[in-house]
């Protein structure tokens, strides 16, 4: 299980990212758009005056089970060992144990 601190830091991230993300994409396409280099510094500078947990790339894909970020399988949204305890219980239909 991971700590409580990690995973409520990682809520108040997921906010923070919604919050910005209108703003971000606004001065990306304003960077990405303008032709005078000058307007490129200085919409470049203001996308640096955001938070920096506002990117989305801080965030961190966590099992909703027990929070662990490693081993996570993206399709269930659990890492490796939650999704097995429950494909062993038969919690998560049409997973069975593969043997051959």
């Amino acid at each position: 299980m991971a700590k409580k601190s990690v995973v409520e830091r990682q809520k108040k991230r997921l906010m923070i990212i919604k919050k910005y993300s209108l703003l971000r994409k606004y001065l990306k396409g304003k960077i990405y758009f303008s032709s005078n280099f000058d307007e490129k510094i200085y919409y470049r500078g203001e996308l640096q005056n955001l938070p920096k947990d506002s990117s989305f790339i801080r965030f961190k894909n966590r099992c909703l089970l027990t929070g662990r970020s490693k081993g996570y399988y993206r399709f269930f949204g659990l890492c490796r060992h939650s999704l097995r305890e429950l494909a062993h219980k038969g919690m998560l239909p049409g997973i069975i144990k593969a043997s051959w």
